[in-house]
């Protein structure tokens, strides 16, 4: 190489920008120099940490206008706009969203005009709303003077030249000199940057309907994770609610457009993290052995749970667990929307259907009728009705210790996350601390005071929500009788429309529990329906109506696609077996036929006048043997249509076992499958659908003009929902 051409390398490299002379490769041809400024259309969006990296997602085009309308108020600072159906709260001068119904880390929120990507990013990320504004005016600014070839230093001491309004790049910054004095060009190829989020490739969602028609409470079993990609209770109820969605947008579009039926809210209850945060995992860790750590871990973490619901210790803490966090959301949900009139039902996977199942078995009918317009004392009083805690003291006989928590600032709410060694530190003998603790503490697991919800707004329906004393079931329950771990199940506020078990152990569970049968009469005492749904390669489900039935044997009822069809697979094995057996049928009764030709005696010989009698007659009563023959030897199958099966009352005389269709991948090998058909309940279409398709059906019946759906859709009625007193479960 030349000493001429090194030089006009290393000044290349040395100037990160094209020269003047070289920007017009840069240029497009259709550039339209004279165009005038438009202001850019923000959008606004929320960052997300997925897979260790931050990912940031647009809002939905109404939350984004909504969130837009409160910043351009000017009262931004403490604004406190509802997104993502209600679910989320986005406090505008914190520029953060918070989870409104559980846990979350905190999501930054961001106003977002422009944005960069590089070579390796697979989405846009947005430039901070400063430097964003910056950006802007230079542009601005670009546009109505008609001067280019702008550069612009970002807080980062990155570069960022606007050529023309369609080519803008991103230089990353440049490192330092080599040894040689020589400095290198920039890393990498540049980025690059666009202006408004029109001209970025992004899914951006129309939003949610406004209206909300049911309720769903999703509990989740064993362990921590829900599918095979490890994901939350959180992240497989929001597949069940955009499912959901999808299904209303295709199958009831017209219905939802003429706003005669609303959506269906689901959300997670989560009891998981409150039992393995009462110290049983750090017990569990001084007597794990240290082989095989990461098996170990998954086994203390998941599988152990089961054995914790079979301790009346930790047993009472789940269901307690369950049954508050799902009056507790159900009271703040009906808080943010005082309008929702609709109904409530539970879902529950695996170990969570079995809780649900036995916190439904001991509820008590004494709510009352949800549409009733009696009003019952609700749990949150008004400030002035509430026991302060030196009444509560009094009430104990123990107003002396009063001063001491005063002294300490020390409310309610405190009191029931102290402990006993806090207690004995200031200076409170044993037998008050042992009463002051167990108090509290019942308090806090029935009224699920871990989490206070603010007081209801006017109008909400707050009524139906039983008193404190309440709020446990009578101990002479179902605990003796059919094994159960004797604890105190805890009361529902509300009562569930349905109960749908997700790969549900409950029938395995009551047979070892001793129990053979299911009295037919019996029904859940506050709950009107109850659906047993399961993957036929499911290793941890079982079913329920033979238990009802113990004698008849007839196969569960097949959920058809969310296109409305069986699977082609199911349908070729199927027109298979049918055409073998009709092969089979006409084979037989063709060789019976032709052993009854050769087996058949000769007939004697006859007069010439009897001859020509009796061929005339001959094939009448030829006909009539054949036809003889071919109805008594080979009979004809008439298809008729099967007697309704009777399965008790459980789920209103409906039935109550639903079967799946597996994949075609999945009918090769079924042992392959065994593991993921367990946790396969969120895979779109699948019981969704059906869930869906039972919880809009009862809606239908509510407007005044019957909803077709757009497809064809094959699914069962729904139940034929009729609530009676509460009988014996079982023979």
């Amino acid at each position: 190489m030349s000493s001429v051409e090194s030089q006009q390398e290393q000044s290349s490299q040395s100037d990160p920008s094209p020269s003047p002379n070289s920007c017009s490769s840069f240029e497009l041809l259709d550039m339209d120099a004279g165009s005038l400024y438009e202001p850019v259309s923000p959008h606004w969006f929320y960052c997300k940490i997925i897979d260790s990296k931050e990912t940031w997602i647009p809002f939905n085009s109404q939350d984004s206008q909504q969130l837009e309308e409160a910043y351009s108020s000017g009262k931004d600072c403490d604004r406190i706009v509802p997104t993502d159906g209600g679910r989320y709260d986005v406090h505008l001068g914190e520029r953060m969203r918070y989870a409104v119904y559980w846990d979350e880390l905190a999501s930054e929120v961001r106003r977002c005009t422009w944005f960069y990507k590089g070579d390796k990013d697979n989405k846009y990320v947005p430039y901070s709303e400063s430097f964003s504004e910056v950006l802007e005016e230079t542009y601005m600014l670009a546009v109505t003077l008609d001067e280019w070839k702008k550069k612009l230093e970002s807080p980062n001491r990155e570069i960022i030249i606007l050529h023309n309004p369609k080519l803008m790049v991103h230089y990353q910054p440049v490192a330092g000199s080599d040894e040689w004095g020589s400095a290198p060009a920039e890393q990498g190829r540049p980025r690059t940057v666009k202006r408004g989020v029109e001209n970025i490739s992004v899914d951006i969602h129309c939003g949610e309907p406004l209206q909300i028609d049911h309720l769903v409470f999703v509990v989740h079993g064993i362990g921590p994770a829900c599918d095979l990609r490890f994901r939350s209770i959180v992240q497989c109820v929001n597949d069940f609610r955009s499912v959901s969605l999808n299904l209303l947008q295709t199958h009831f579009k017209k219905a939802q457009e003429n706003q005669q039926i609303g959506r269906v809210e689901f959300l997670p209850v989560n009891w998981h993290s409150p039992l393995h945060s009462t110290g049983v995992d750090v017990d569990l860790q001084r007597i794990t052995l240290p082989s095989i750590n990461r098996l170990r871990h998954f086994t203390n973490d998941t599988i152990l749970d089961v054995f914790f619901y079979n301790s009346p210790t930790y047993c009472q803490t789940i269901v307690d667990t369950v049954a508050s966090e799902m009056n507790r959301i159900y009271i703040l949900f009906l808080q943010r929307n005082p309008d929702f009139k609709g109904s409530v039902s539970i879902a529950g996977h695996s170990l969570g259907s079995l809780i649900l199942f036995d916190i439904l078995t001991n509820q008590k009918d004494s709510l009352g009728d949800t549409d009733s317009k009696k009003d019952l004392p609700s749990i949150f009083m008004d400030q002035g009705d509430t026991p302060t805690l030196e009444e509560e003291l009094k009430k104990l006989q123990l107003s002396e210790f009063f001063s001491i928590f005063e002294k300490e600032k020390i409310d309610k709410e405190a009191l029931t996350l102290c402990t006993d060694k806090d207690l004995q530190e200031m200076g409170i003998p044993l037998g008050p601390r042992k009463k002051i603790l167990n108090y509290f503490r019942t308090r806090k697991n029935s009224m699920g005071v871990n989490r206070p919800t603010p007081q209801s707004p006017a109008g909400a329906n707050m009524s139906n929500i039983p008193k404190e004393s309440e709020f446990y079931s009578s101990t002479d329950g179902l605990d003796v009788g059919i094994g159960q771990v004797p604890v105190k199940y805890p009361r529902l506020i509300y009562k569930p429309e349905i109960f749908f078990a997700f790969g549900s152990p409950i029938g395995m569970f009551l047979t070892v529990r001793g129990l053979k049968r299911i009295d037919p009469n019996y029904r859940f005492p506050t709950c009107k329906g109850f659906f047993n749904i399961y993957h036929p390669f499911d290793p941890v489900a079982y079913r329920i109506e033979p238990m009802v039935v113990p004698g008849v044997e007839f196969e569960p009822m097949l959920i058809p696609h969310h296109k409305g069809r069986k699977r082609m697979h199911l349908e070729l094995r199927e027109g298979l077996t049918r055409m073998s057996m009709d092969l089979k049928n006409n084979l037989l009764g063709s060789l019976r036929m032709a052993w009854k030709s050769f087996t058949r005696a000769p007939y004697p010989a006859l007069q010439a006048s009897e001859t020509a009698e009796e061929t005339e007659a001959e094939p009448e009563s030829n006909s009539e043997k054949h036809s003889d023959v071919n109805t008594e030897e080979n009979p004809v199958p008439v298809k008729e249509e099967a007697p309704p099966i009777h399965v008790g009352m459980l789920n209103g005389g409906q039935r109550i076992d639903y079967v799946l269709q597996e994949k075609p991948i999945e009918s090769f090998n079924e042992y392959l499958f065994a593991l993921q058909s367990h946790l396969c309940y969120c895979t779109p279409g699948l019981p969704v659908h059906h869930q869906l398709l039972e919880l809009t059906q009862t809606q239908v019946h509510r407007v005044s003009d019957a909803i077709q759906p757009s497809h064809p859709l094959s699914s069962p009625s729904p139940p034929a929902f009729n609530l009676s007193q509460h009988q014996g479960l079982f023979q």
